[in-house]
C-alpha cells in the first residue's frame, strides 16, 4: 500500500513524467554523436557520466566540426557551470550530507531543479528529485544507446543529413528559454550569436563558441531594463499622488 500511495504522489508522477519525456531525447544525441564520429560505448560513456544535454550537444558540435577536444570540453563547461548554481540552491532544500550530497551533484540538472524546486515540503521535495534523477537518467542513457546503434548500422550517415541533428536539438533546447525571457537575456543571445558568426570563418572550431560567451559579460552591466519595468509597474499608486501633490 505505501509503494502504491509513494506512486501516486504528485512528486512521482511529476518526476516520471519529465524523466520519460525529456529521456528519450537521448535518441537523438546517441545519432549525433555517431555522425560526429563517436562509438556507441562514448556516446553512452558521455550521457552516463556527464549527464547534461546541452552540454553534450556542445561538445560534440565541436568534434563533428573539426575542433579540438580541449575546446568543446571548454563550451561544455561553459554551459554547464549553471548546474552549479542550481546545486547552492537545492542545497538548502534538500539538506542531504556526507556520500548523499555527493551522489546527488550528479543529478543536479535543468530538470530535477524544476521538478524539486516545485515542491511543498522536503520530503515532496527529495522524492521528486530522487524520481527525476533516476528515470531521465535511465532513459537517457538507454536512449543513446539505441540511437547510436541505430545510426553506426547505416553505410553512410552523411546521407541522412544526420549532422544536422545536434544543432537543430540544441536549438530546441535554447529557444524555450529566449522566448520566455526578454530584455537583457535575448540582446546576450543575439550578440552570442553573432560574435559566433563573424569568427567561424576565421577561427578554428569550438574557438567562436569561446568566445560568443563572453557576450554573457553584459549581465554584469547595471540592472535588466525587464526587471526595471517590472518594478516599476509595481510601484505604489498612492506614491505617484504624493509626488504630484509635492510638485
Amino acid at each position: 500500500m505505501k509503494i502504491l500511495s509513494l506512486l501516486r504522489s504528485p512528486a512521482v508522477r511529476d518526476g516520471l513524467g519529465i524523466g520519460v519525456a525529456v529521456g528519450v531525447a537521448g535518441l537523438a544525441f546517441g545519432t549525433a554523436a555517431v555522425a560526429a564520429g563517436l562509438s556507441p560505448a562514448q556516446a553512452v560513456f558521455l550521457s552516463a557520466f556527464m549527464f547534461t544535454g546541452a552540454s553534450q550537444f556542445a561538445l560534440i558540435g565541436v568534434i563533428a566540426g573539426g575542433g579540438s577536444l580541449v575546446a568543446g570540453a571548454l563550451g561544455a563547461l561553459l554551459l554547464g557551470a549553471r548546474n552549479t548554481l542550481y546545486g547552492l540552491r537545492l542545497t538548502d532544500v534538500l539538506q542531504w550530507r556526507g556520500m548523499r550530497r555527493v551522489a546527488a551533484a550528479h543529478g543536479v540538472i535543468d530538470e530535477t531543479t524544476a521538478v524539486t524546486l516545485a515542491q511543498p515540503d522536503r520530503v515532496s521535495a527529495r522524492t521528486a528529485f530522487v524520481t527525476t534523477y533516476v528515470v531521465l537518467g535511465s532513459f537517457w542513457a538507454a536512449t543513446t544507446l539505441m540511437g547510436a546503434l541505430a545510426t553506426e548500422r547505416v553505410n553512410d550517415i552523411s546521407a541522412f543529413g544526420l549532422d544536422a541533428v545536434g544543432p537543430a536539438i540544441f536549438l530546441g533546447l535554447l529557444w524555450p528559454r529566449l522566448r520566455d525571457e526578454g530584455g537583457r537575456t535575448r540582446l546576450i543571445a543575439l550578440l552570442g550569436a553573432g560574435v559566433a558568426l563573424a569568427t567561424t570563418p576565421f577561427l578554428p572550431p569550438g574557438v567562436p563558441v569561446l568566445l560568443a560567451a563572453s557576450a554573457a559579460l553584459i549581465a554584469l552591466l547595471g540592472p535588466d531594463p525587464k526587471t526595471i519595468a517590472s518594478d516599476a509597474n509595481e510601484k505604489d499608486p498612492s506614491m505617484d499622488r504624493n509626488e504630484e501633490v509635492g510638485s
